[in-house]
């Protein structure tokens, strides 16, 4: 096993696009790294920087003590899943799984023993001689896993495995993979576009956009303290609530509300605009919450039940935020979505409550708010501001 280590990695493609700008990465012996970002964030040009299937512009890449920088894939020892399984189809899933380890001449004992060993691993032993055409997108995916994991490898670059698959697939194959990178400890870098995904899969997590990681943090700390507005926006379901507001004598006023700001808050000292940040699972069905929080009342336009959990979509009296990393972390969804109420000029937040309690569509209802886990961003750098005189300061 071996860690992977970028330095000052840059990809410039003929055209004059920059894909991959100026990237250090230090990824861990054993560690399950993902990459994550919207579409054309550079996070599979990194990937494929590190297979060498793409040249470097500038920098280099060690793979343990190696400098890989101008080696073939070949010489890399690593192996990769593709997002879409690229199997033989004239093969079957034994010779699938057996094809790396005869390009390196292994004895046909040896060979067909670590076949068998890792059908058995992965539920594949009764699909041997079946061809890719028979299989479903499950079994394709883990012989697609098979045939990397025979090889032994030094690493694992997985470019979107799963996203051929349909939605319950994906969460029974997100859980096998976790477990099976627990059984096998092996380094690993994953890319994907979902950030369910990432958080439910990394150990740690990069977040990219326009070739630049933006932060590389343990998923809760994403989650928790996201260094700019782009990783705030970007990380989290439903996303974070986003406001223009004003710190003013110790309150965030924003849409005709205020609410206090933690007891020591080095905010208070800032004064001016910010952009308020909510997390919707910060609010809290009023009837039920801790009476020292502050409320705010609403309006239930939209009410999604979702059996342990409801979700209330309500207008606030604000424009949407439209800084650019705002707009850039909302790549990552449909194209227009939003836009079907053209000419709409309110916000709308998503509040996360119990589903114990029964909300109808349309009600007035109190929220209650924790204050204390608010965050605040500088609406010109977009750069995370210190909200809490305990919370760890942003680097």
């Amino acid at each position: 096993m071996s860690g992977i280590r970028l330095d000052d990695v840059t990809k410039r493609f003929a055209n004059g696009v920059t894909a991959v700008d100026d990237v250090s990465l230090d990824i861990h012996d054993g560690e399950f790294m993902v990459l994550v970002g919207p579409s054309g964030c550079g996070k599979t040009t990194l990937l494929r920087t590190i297979a060498g299937l793409e040249d470097t512009t500038a920098g280099r890449i060690y793979i343990g003590d190696d400098d890989v920088t101008v080696k073939t894939p070949q010489q890399r020892d690593i192996a990769m899943v593709f997002q879409n399984y690229a199997l033989y189809p004239h093969m079957t899933v034994a010779q699938n799984l057996a094809y790396g380890l005869k390009l390196r001449r292994m004895p046909r004992a040896e060979r067909d023993n670590k076949v068998r060993d890792i059908a058995a691993k992965l539920a594949l032993d009764e699909l041997l001689d079946r061809k890719p055409a028979h299989l479903s997108g499950g079994q394709r995916q883990r012989v697609a896993m098979g045939r990397a994991i025979v090889r032994e490898p030094k690493a694992f670059l997985m470019d979107e495995p799963l996203s051929n698959l349909d939605a319950k697939l994906r969460v029974s194959m997100r859980a096998e993979l976790a477990r099976l990178h627990e059984h096998l400890g092996v380094t690993t870098v994953y890319v994907t576009h979902d950030q369910v995904e990432a958080m439910t899969l990394g150990q740690r997590v990069a977040v990219m956009r326009d070739g630049v990681i933006q932060q590389v943090d343990a998923p809760q700390a994403l989650f928790n303290r996201p260094r700019n507005l782009f990783v705030a926006a970007f990380i989290g379901s439903p996303a974070m609530n986003l406001v223009e507001a004003q710190v003013d004598g110790g309150l965030l006023r924003f849409a005709g509300y205020e609410i206090p700001l933690p007891g020591g808050s080095p905010l208070a000292a800032h004064q001016g605009p910010v952009i308020l940040g909510i997390r919707p699972s910060d609010f809290e069905h009023g009837s039920t919450a801790d009476r020292e929080l502050p409320r705010i009342r609403v309006q239930a336009e939209v009410v999604e039940e979702l059996g342990s959990e409801t979700h209330v979509i309500f207008p606030i009296d604000a424009p949407p935020v439209t800084a650019e990393a705002v707009r850039a972390a909302a790549d990552q969804q449909t194209a227009d979505e939003g836009t079907l109420l053209a000419g709409e000029e309110r916000a709308r937040f998503t509040g996360r409550v119990d589903g114990k309690r029964p909300i109808a569509q349309g009600s007035e209802l109190e929220l209650a708010l924790d204050y204390t886990r608010v965050h605040c961003f500088d609406p010109e750098t977009g750069d995370a501001l210190q909200t809490r005189r305990d919370r760890e300061p942003v680097a």
